[in-house]
C-alpha cells in the first residue's frame, strides 16, 4: 500500500471574491492532490471569526487592502495567536514600504497578484519544504532596506565598530549557512557534529549580537552580507 502525505491546508483571505476563486483554480491547477483550502474570508475580521483552532490552516494566502480589518492587522493578530501559520501575502501593493513592513510582521512569502500556476506552486512548495519563499525582486527589496539603515542597527555589518567578519567565526559562518536550507536546527546539529543544545546556542549568540530576531531574519541577513545565495537556497 502507498503511503500519501497529508494534504497542505490552505486558507484564503481576500475582499475579491473572484480573485479568491482564480487563487483555488490556480492553486488546483498547480497541484490539487498536494493543497485542499479549507477557509475563505472577505476580511481580517471575517477570518477571525471563521478560524477553527480544531483545522487550522497551514498557509494562509493574505490580501493587503481589506475593509474592516487589512492585512497588517490581520498579520500582527495571526502572529500573536498562531504563529505556527505560515502566511503568504498576495496583493497589488508591491511597494517597498508595504513588503518590509509585512515581512518584519513574519509573513513568509510575497507574490504579485500578477500572478502564474507555476508561480503559486514554487511558493507554496518552498514554504512547505522550506518554510519561506523569496524571489529575486523580494529579495532586491530587503536588501535595499536593510541598506539604507544605520549602521549597528537591526542586524547591519557593524557593531561596536567592527567589522562583520571580526565578529563571526568559521564554525558560526557554517551554521548560518546550513540555517539557509531548508535543515532543522537538530538536523543542523547533526550535519556539524554537535549536540542540539550546542547549535541552539550558537543560534542564540548570533540572535543578539547582530539584533536578529527569527530564522528569516537570519536568512535575510545572511543575503544582506553574501554569506548564502539566493540560488542556493
Amino acid at each position: 500500500m502507498s503511503y500519501r502525505k497529508p494534504q497542505i491546508k490552505i486558507a484564503i483571505v481576500d475582499d475579491h471574491n473572484l480573485f479568491r476563486k482564480g487563487l483555488i483554480t490556480l492553486i488546483n491547477l498547480a497541484d490539487k492532490h498536494n493543497y485542499l483550502v479549507v477557509l475563505e474570508a472577505e476580511s481580517g475580521k471575517d477570518m477571525i471569526r471563521k478560524l477553527d483552532k480544531k483545522a487550522l490552516p497551514d498557509i494562509l494566502l493574505l490580501d493587503i487592502d481589506m475593509p474592516d480589518m487589512d492585512g497588517y492587522e490581520a498579520m500582527l493578530w495571526l502572529r500573536d495567536n498562531y504563529p505556527k501559520i505560515a502566511v503568504l501575502v498576495v496583493s497589488m501593493v508591491d511597494s517597498e514600504e508595504a513588503i518590509v513592513r509585512m515581512m518584519r510582521l513574519g509573513v513568509k512569502g510575497y507574490l504579485s497578484k500578477d500572478i502564474e500556476v507555476e508561480d503559486i506552486h514554487q511558493a507554496l512548495q518552498a514554504i512547505s519544504n522550506k518554510g519561506f519563499y523569496y524571489t529575486d525582486y523580494l529579495t532586491g527589496k530587503l536588501i535595499d532596506s536593510l541598506q539604507q539603515q544605520e549602521s549597528g542597527t537591526n542586524g547591519s555589518p557593524a557593531v561596536n565598530g567592527q567589522g562583520l567578519w571580526d565578529q563571526i567565526s568559521e564554525i558560526e559562518l557554517k551554521f548560518i549557512r546550513l540555517a539557509c536550507s531548508d535543515l532543522t536546527y537538530e538536523e543542523i546539529a547533526g550535519k556539524m557534529f554537535l549536540s542540539p543544545k550546542t547549535v541552539d546556542g550558537y543560534r542564540a549568540a548570533i540572535f543578539t549580537r547582530f539584533g536578529i530576531r527569527n530564522r528569516q531574519g537570519l536568512v535575510l541577513f545572511a543575503l544582506k552580507n553574501k554569506i548564502c545565495d539566493i540560488d542556493n537556497l
